[in-house]
């Protein structure tokens, strides 16, 4: 019998002091059978730190040729490419084709996904930026994330301070280039 979805419920006050973003978030999330916990959180801190008009979670690595996060204008064309972990360089390619830009949020070595990527052919590699996680936070908040959790993010600076489960966490999100 093939194993189905677990769906998470996150309720999420996000602010983004940065750009001015204050939202509260009521996220319904599938973390797929083949899906980390950790791979599905990173999924949605980047929903969060990408958060604008148009943007949609995708069925994360049961999406197939969608990228974890995708960004639409009015229009439906697809505008940012967002894609988490370490990707496959022709998809980022194809992204940075269709939508004009694309973006990395990885839990993973990012010395490695730099690495990986830019001994590819990748259209305009130079302008997809790699964000990456300390791990370490990552594992620790993941830990604690249940079925229903509630979750505060605040981000100054591309300081993450995160509030689940009655702790807080902080961490510094890093950007590389290709």
């Amino acid at each position: 019998m093939a194993q189905t979805a677990t769906i998470y419920n996150l309720a999420i006050e996000f602010s983004d002091v940065d750009r001015g973003v204050y939202e509260t978030l009521d996220l319904r999330i599938a973390q797929q059978p083949s899906e980390t916990k950790e791979y599905m959180l990173v999924r949605v801190l980047a929903y969060c730190l990408e958060y604008r008009d148009g943007i949609a979670l995708t069925e994360g690595v049961a999406a197939g040729t969608e990228p974890a996060i995708l960004v639409r204008d009015l229009t439906g064309r697809v505008t940012s490419w967002i894609e988490v972990g370490m990707p496959d360089a022709d998809r980022v390619h194809r992204g940075m084709k269709l939508a004009g830009r694309a973006a990395i949020y990885t839990h993973r070595d990012a010395a490695k996904v730099v690495r990986q990527l830019s001994a590819a052919k990748i259209h305009r590699a130079g302008e997809i930026p790699v964000y990456a996680f300390d791990p370490d936070f990552i594992d620790r908040v993941a830990a604690l994330i249940e079925r229903r959790t509630e979750i505060t993010l605040l981000i100054t600076e591309r300081v993450l301070y995160l509030h689940v489960a009655g702790q807080d966490f902080t961490t510094t999100l890093q950007e590389h280039r290709l």
